[in-house]
């Protein structure tokens, strides 16, 4: 009986809880006249002393009755066992019920749909353990993988960075010489970025990627558009932006002549009178799309293809070997043949710098799966890589001696991209390997990052990455992280900006996931034998390379 009084009370709490005037709205107003209020307050009081007194009269009725079964309570004790245990579970679910609706009532606002998978989206085996369970090499055997196999693989780095470096020079030299600087786009100088420059470059052969920035002739200059924060901005186009071309005689918001009527006898020193934009009027802008004040990524990559076809042409005869384009989707894809039949592949990308900042515009798409594809061509993708090398610069002179962290990051790279050779390419690239490393950096003290961490770390970073993978859920390091310290001079409306997915694609793309997901368990499971298989036989192109890394 004192279980089904429970119920009752359980009930009555429930139905309380759920009674919408109990928790007013916000917008419910207070009625004015205080004595209708206390008049209904005694009038509810009367009531509960009436119902108390109901429910007293009910529990002596009730243990009346129970005095009266006592006799015969022993023949019915089967019954009454059952029927306990029935009051029992119905208690429990009732007090379930109850917790679930004040959870409900205090979560309204559930997790965000991309972060949820349907039932199509369901893979067997992937609520395990982390990493499947699967053993990662010991320490002992990590370390003498990472000696003889990757630090030998890029020992050269730095004489190979110091060739296209000069060569790269002597390059855009040329072309400036060849370029009216009154009509002509002015090119100034490059900046490394990418793995060849953060020192973490694995795959051969080794490749360099330059910015090259270029700025508009005059009277033009550019006024970059970020595409990060505003609400109008599809979440597949966040992270790019566009880049409109203005005359310097257009832009007169800084002016007091756009916002003042001059007099007769007047004259703005910066505006004159007659290069005043005039309603209607089309200026022909260079490189910019059709019918478009937008810079168009098309017309420069027209325009930088051939600029760098005339400036090797002026160069070609002090050298020894040939240049030619190594993909012809990619403005700046360069390749050096030399005569012994051996290349050097390296990439210059034209940017436009945003502001003052570091951060960078770029023409096109690096050969990675970390963005989608633009939908018109007058999008550009937004680079952080110049950031992304100032942090690592900086973070890596906080920690050990010796830190693994850039050893982490190359293990998983190679482990990525020998996985990729065997089952073809998938969602995942080196830039989400490096996203990775870059929040566990700033979320992991400095002495986690001992060279005898190694094993420790490069677990935690691939079961970092199989709970983004998991969740599809892995946001830029940069955008909408609040946490990366202001020292690093970030925009503003980036720091202020909405956290990019950059897994969104993966809750669109079914298939790609699939394939991402099952591929990346690949990788883990050919892990251990691939490491030992590299560790004995090392390949013959390393093994008269020195074994002690080049200081950069």
């Amino acid at each position: 009986m004192a279980l089904g009084l429970f119920r009752v009370c359980l009930v009555v709490v429930t139905a309380i809880i759920n009674h919408p005037l109990l928790f007013p709205r916000e917008n419910a107003t207070v009625p004015e006249n205080e004595e209708e209020i206390i008049r209904k307050m005694q009038a509810h009081q009367e009531k509960l002393q009436l119902e108390q007194l109901r429910l007293e009269e009910e529990v002596a009725r009730l243990a009346a009755e129970k005095e009266a079964l006592e006799p015969v309570a022993e023949e019915g004790q089967q019954q009454n066992e059952s029927r306990v245990a029935w009051d029992l579970w119905s208690t429990i679910c009732m007090i379930l019920f109850l917790v679930i609706e004040v959870w409900r009532q205090d979560h309204q606002d559930g997790p965000s749909p991309e972060c949820l998978g349907g039932d199509e989206d369901e893979l067997p085996g992937l609520e395990g353990a982390p990493l499947r369970g699967l053993t990662l090499p010991n320490k002992a055997t990590l370390n003498h993988f990472y000696e003889r196999c990757i630090r030998g693989a890029t020992a050269d780095a730095a004489r190979t960075r110091e060739f296209v470096e000069g060569f790269v020079d002597d390059l855009l030299e040329a072309l400036r010489s060849l370029c009216n600087r009154d009509t002509d786009m002015e090119v100034e100088d490059f900046i490394g970025v990418d793995s060849m420059y953060e020192n973490w470059q694995v795959d051969k052969p080794l490749l360099c990627n330059l910015f090259v920035p270029f700025m508009p002739p005059e009277p033009f200059h550019f006024h970059p558009e970020l595409w990060c924060s505003s609400s109008s901005v599809p979440l597949d186009r966040q992270g790019y932006g566009q880049i409109k071309v203005v005359r310097a005689d257009e832009d007169t918001r800084g002016c007091i002549c756009g916002k003042t009527k001059l007099g007769e006898d007047m004259l703005c020193l910066l505006h004159g009178k007659n290069n005043l934009v005039r309603p209607g009027s089309k200026v022909k802008d260079p490189l910019c799309a059709r019918d478009s004040p937008y810079l168009d990524t098309m017309q420069v990559m027209k325009w930088f293809q051939t600029a760098l076809t005339r400036a090797w042409r002026r160069i070609a005869h002090k050298y020894e070997f040939d240049l030619a384009f190594g993909q012809l989707d990619t403005p700046g894809s360069l390749k050096i043949k030399f005569r012994s039949g051996k290349f050097m592949p390296f990439n210059l990308i034209p940017v436009i710098q945003c502001d003052d900042s570091d951060l960078y515009f770029i023409s096109y798409l690096p050969r990675e799966p970390s963005v989608g594809t633009p939908e018109s061509s007058t999008d550009w993708l937004l680079s952080f890589a110049v950031y992304e090398r100032h942090f690592l610069r900086v973070t890596s002179k906080a920690l050990p001696e010796g830190a693994c962290h850039l050893s982490c990051l190359q293990i998983a790279s190679f482990l990525l991209s020998k996985q990729s050779r065997l089952t073809g390419p998938s969602g995942l690239g080196n830039y989400h390997l490096k996203t990775v490393l870059l929040h566990l950096l700033l979320s992991r003290r400095a002495t986690d990052w001992k060279a005898g961490q190694l094993d420790v770390r490069l677990r935690e970073l691939l079961c970092f990455l199989e709970k983004s993978l998991l969740e599809k859920k892995l946001h830029h390091f940069f955008i909408g992280n609040r946490k990366v310290p202001e020292a690093m001079g970030l925009p503003e409306a980036v720091r202020r900006a909405e956290p990019l997915n950059l897994f969104r694609p993966f809750v669109l793309q079914r298939s790609l996931y699939r394939k991402t997901v099952d591929s990346f368990y690949e990788m883990l499971k050919n892990a251990p034998a691939l490491i030992n298989e590299y560790s004995v036989h090392i390949p013959s192109d390393h093994a008269s390379l020195p074994q002690k890394a080049v200081v950069l």
